[in-house]
């Protein structure tokens, strides 16, 4: 028996789509109908206003964070901020996961935005200690706010996963 069969169902479609990914078993990032199911569909729109909205919501947050590290000064601006950035994020992890279902038959982890959806997990888990240490008063309040840096340098690196894929779906889609 390999380690896979006493693995769980979803650990195993992990470690498949992980396995296709390392093996350049997809020569492109989207086959012909999930391209257009990419293109029917009404959750393309949504993470097309989702993910700038959220980069808008993260450089406020970033600057009031900043403010108050830097001055001691608007703490209570900056948690709101962040609380404000952590629901865009869950709303877009969500919706996110519901297009990857619509375009690629599974939740996470499809074997075009495996990388994307791992790292996308470390920012989630990032902001929700962000949230423990608020609403459990867990922490200082500097503790927090570089908490906080730490899930928006995760994120900046995750949105730039994200950038690079769509340009590569660009290319892949321009003519030859």
């Amino acid at each position: 028996m390999s380690r896979q069969d006493h693995a769980s169902p979803v650990a195993a479609e992990v470690f498949e789509a992980h396995t296709a990914t390392n093996q350049g078993i997809r020569g492109s990032l989207y086959s012909e109908e999930e391209r257009r199911r990419r293109d029917e569909s009404v959750w393309t729109t949504i993470q097309g206003v989702l993910a700038p909205l959220q980069f808008i919501v993260f450089l406020a947050s970033l600057a009031l964070v900043i403010r108050y590290l830097s001055t001691g000064e608007g703490a209570l601006a900056a948690d709101v901020s962040i609380v404000i950035k952590t629901l865009v994020l869950y709303t877009i992890m969500v919706t996110g996961s519901i297009w990857e279902k619509v375009v690629f038959g599974r939740w996470l982890f499809a074997p075009a935005f495996f990388w994307e959806d791992v790292f996308s997990m470390l920012v989630l888990g990032l902001h929700t200690l962000y949230l423990a240490m608020l609403f459990g008063a867990i922490g200082t309040v500097e503790a927090r706010m570089f908490v906080a840096l730490a899930a928006y340098a995760a994120y900046v690196i995750n949105a730039g996963q994200f950038l690079l894929k769509l340009r590569a779906a660009r290319l892949e889609a321009a003519p030859a």
